[in-house]
This record gives C-alpha cells, structure tokens and sequence, in this order.
C-alpha cells in the first residue's frame, strides 16, 4: 500500500491570545474592515495576517536590503536570462540567502533555510506547499515566472539540499510556472522544529 500524502503543518495556530486595544484613524479601520470583507474574513483575522506578516519578514526585509520589485519586471529579466545567468544569479543569491537566514534565524540549517524561504514566499505572494509521502518531501512552489525562473528555482533548491545533504538526491519536475522538488528527509522532518 503507498504511503500517505500529508501536508507539512505550519506550527500551531492554538496559541495563548490577549485582547489589546489600538487608536487607529478611522480610514485606516474602515480599509482594514473592507479588505477583510473583500477576502470573506474577520477584520481581526485581517490585522493579525498582516501583524504575522510583519512579525514574521516585513520588519526584516529593510535590514537586509530587500526592495519590491514589479512582477513584470522579473518576469522580463527571466526571458532573456542565459543558463550561465542563472548560475552567476545563483552564486551571487547564495550568500545573500545564507546571510538572511542567520540574521531572521540566529542559526544557520536545512530547517530554518527551508522555513526562511517559506516566509519569503508567503511575503512575495508566491503559492507553496510542502507535502510529506512517506520518506519523501515535496516542496511544490508557484511563482508564475516563466521557465527560466523555473530552471533557476530548481537548480537552486538543488544547491541548497547539497549543501546540508550532499548524498541525498534531489528529483524536480517543471513547468513554466511550477517547480516541485522531492527529497527524502524521513518522515519526522519539519522545519518549523528546531
């Protein structure tokens, strides 16, 4: 019988709660309610996803250089990317991903890479997923960047797991949109614990 698909659990959203009170302007509460309203939400729900979200990478992202940029713009930049692009674009990410983890981190580790990529996802409004079949780990990203960000999203990923896993063999499989990297990391791997 195969194993189970299971979908690796974020940590426990049963925590211990406390009531506050903030004076806010009342245009400021009224879009809150609004947007709240527009994604079928509490208006608490909404300010704490976007407290989570501050908490989590936004209060980060200026300390460690990080700007928006237009989707349009990577998008275009991706077109005309060269397979030797995306390796200098690669060994150029590395160090900068390695700095990001140990300064949101503390510690720099498989766990608390994958999970730092995860926040960066989330943050970016990038679709991922990570399900667990057995030994096997599926890190499922959708970035909707065309096919040369999915070359440069898996070979990534690969230069990631060999640095912490360098036996361990690393499967994809692509689309111009999608990227799915399997691993087997044993059945109790998360990286929301360490």
């Amino acid at each position: 019988m195969p194993p189970t698909i299971k979908r690796q659990q974020h940590p426990p959203k049963k925590e211990k709660t406390r009531s506050v009170t903030y004076r806010l302007p009342v245009k400021l509460v009224e879009e809150i309610e609004a947007e709240a309203m527009n994604h079928n939400i509490s208006h608490n729900v909404m300010a704490r996803q976007i407290l989570e979200k501050y908490v989590q990478w936004d209060r980060f992202a200026n300390k460690i250089g990080m700007i928006p940029v237009p989707k349009k713009l990577l998008d275009s930049l991706g077109i005309e990317m060269s397979p030797e692009e995306i390796n200098e674009t690669i060994n150029v990410i590395k160090p900068v991903i390695k700095d990001t983890v140990l300064f949101i981190k503390g510690k720099y580790d498989l766990k608390r890479c994958i999970e730092t990529l995860e926040d960066y996802m989330r943050a970016s409004g990038m679709k991922s997923d990570h399900r667990i079949e057995g030994d096997l780990h599926h890190f499922i990203i959708q970035h909707e960047l065309g096919s040369n960000w999915s070359i440069f999203t898996e070979q990534l990923l690969q230069e990631i797991f060999k640095e912490f896993l360098p036996d361990s063999e690393m499967k994809c499989q692509t689309t111009e949109s999608t990227v799915i990297a399997t691993i087997p990391l044993g059945g109790d791997f998360s990286e929301h614990e360490y």
